[in-house]
């Protein structure tokens, strides 16, 4: 079916539409941050300021632990995207590749849990926290993200489009699980993996919710923290408030850019099962 010229140009403008949505916020933060705060709450709006400046940067790093914020953040991130990856991908291992009795019972029942709003689950964990004393530390932040159904699910996805005739060949060779599983296996679901690190490190690096409630000292807060606290005070500095944003937004920014093409290839391949 070809389109006319006028449904190519509709097309078009839709799609310019939606870059536009998508990238002026972006282009106003960045904008913003090298205002003045009386430019940045002027009406009718600034669109460039008068003598642009890095006040709002130098602020953001010498009146705030902005690098204590930064540094608990990558902590805690490469920790969670380490682990859970790990861990969700022997999960989905187990669930795709071993038999035993009540497996699928047991699997369509985590899967249950993801309609389950993850709030219901913030007050026990809280208490558990608390009672093995682990508030205001990078372990009691790191412990409840070490588990993801949803990574379990994808990556179960990809063992199962994997030849069973590989693991038959390898287990002929003397080969355990465990060996077929690193050796063998996680080579062949790069794609999933990678999508999975990008998954949870956006979703632990943006978290706000649980570092909130957790920690309360100040040198124990994330950047999602760190910034919230902004907000918080009498009169939003905005020029701040959009610098320490566009400084938060970086590492993410760059891990996307690196491994796009991974992260699309994982999530087209995710439902395809062999």
């Amino acid at each position: 079916m070809f389109m006319t010229k006028r449904e190519k140009w509709l097309i078009y403008g839709l799609m310019i539409l939606a870059t536009l949505v998508t990238v002026v916020p972006f282009l106003w933060m960045i904008i913003t941050s090298f205002k003045t705060q009386a430019e940045s709450i002027a009406f009718p709006p600034i669109l460039l300021p008068a003598n642009p400046g890095f006040q709002a940067y130098d602020k953001i790093l010498h009146e705030m632990p902005f690098g204590s914020f930064y540094f608990n953040s990558i902590v805690s991130t490469l920790v969670i995207v380490i682990l859970q990856t790990l861990i969700a991908a022997m999960a989905a291992y187990g669930f795709s590749r071993l038999r035993f009795k009540g497996r699928d019972l047991l699997f369509m029942l985590c899967i249950s849990i993801l309609m389950v709003p993850g709030q219901i689950f913030l007050i026990p964990q809280f208490l558990t926290i608390e009672k093995i004393g682990l508030l205001n530390s990078i372990p009691g932040l790191v412990l409840p993200g070490l588990f993801s159904i949803y990574s379990a699910f994808l990556l179960r996805q990809f063992f199962l489009s994997v030849p069973k005739e590989l693991e038959e060949a390898a287990i002929m060779d003397g080969y355990n699980h465990l060996t077929i599983f690193f050796k063998i296996m996680l080579p062949l679901i790069k794609p999933g993996l990678i999508a999975c690190v990008i998954i949870n490190g956006l979703w632990s690096w943006n978290n706000l919710m649980w570092p909130l409630i957790v920690n309360t000292s100040m040198d124990k807060m994330t950047l999602p923290v760190g910034l919230a606290s902004l907000s918080g005070r009498a009169g939003v500095e905005y020029p701040m408030l959009m610098a320490g944003a566009l400084l938060a937004i970086i590492p993410m920014l760059l891990l996307y850019i690196f491994f796009q093409r991974y992260f699309i290839r994982g999530i087209a391949g995710a439902g395809i099962k062999g």
